[in-house]
């Protein structure tokens, strides 16, 4: 009898570990329309539709250079196809900030840090595996570090935003 409950337990603990992690995330579903290269919608199994921002990373917008080969390369990666969501927060706009995983369970994220197509998002994120993926896409210029001075979105997005003198 001692012997069965030690095997239950483990079988249990096994089937935890390397079973279905469905529940390690909040939401997963198929993508149906990338706005740019770190936000998108989502169709979830219940047929909602969900807008996403990807945690942790910001890449250039759509009137920015290499906005349009971001959003093309997050399309690349993940339109029409199943993802996962693990929600972190959500934004003033009233979408869900996340990190986000393809089948095989990689993070779509740190993809773009690595294509060199999105800056770490530092004010948001302190992953230091973050840091090292921006600064080997900075090294081998990588995407948009290509460019001599690539201006940060988030400083972009700023200048757009002040009136003109």
């Amino acid at each position: 009898m001692r012997i069965l409950s030690i095997f239950l337990s483990l079988l249990i603990i096994c089937c935890t570990r390397t079973g279905n992690h469905s529940n390690d995330y909040d939401l997963s579903g198929k993508v149906i329309r990338i706005a740019d290269g770190d936000t998108f919608t989502l169709l979830t199994e219940n047929k909602e539709q969900v807008k996403v921002r990807m945690h942790g990373i910001d890449s250039p917008e759509k009137g920015q250079d290499y906005g349009q080969v971001a959003r093309q390369h997050l399309s690349d990666l993940i339109f029409n196809k199943s993802v996962f969501i693990k929600q972190m927060d959500k934004d003033r706009y009233g979408r869900i900030v996340a990190l986000v995983f393809n089948e095989k369970k990689q993070s779509i994220n740190e993809a773009m840090l690595q294509a060199g197509l999105a800056w770490h998002y530092k004010e948001y994120d302190d992953d230091p595996d973050w840091d090292r993926l921006e600064e080997s896409a900075r090294k081998t210029k990588t995407g948009l570090w290509a460019h001599a001075h690539p201006i940060p979105p988030w400083q972009w997005r700023k200048e757009k935003r002040a009136p003109a003198n």
